[in-house]
């Protein structure tokens, strides 16, 4: 699990890591209008939504953190 906070305060609801994350770990709070972490069990650590978070809201676990991995295929 890399994925272990969103700052609400910095999150604009753009919906860009709900967009990047291929795993579905991260969707959109309807009521709120900003991303929430839904199963953070299930995060690859490929860090994609912090990578394409315009305002750097996703927050990291750093011991786990790797490099962006963006050439699947």
């Amino acid at each position: 699990m890399a994925i272990i906070g969103i700052d609400k305060d910095l999150c604009n609801g753009c919906g860009e890591c709900v967009k990047s994350c291929v795993v579905d770990v991260i969707r959109m709070d309807k009521e709120e209008k900003k991303a929430v972490i839904t199963y953070p069990q299930d995060c690859m650590l490929c860090e994609l939504c912090a990578f394409f978070c315009p305002t750097d809201a996703i927050i990291l676990t750093p011991k786990k953190s790797t490099d962006v991995m963006v050439s699947w295929g």
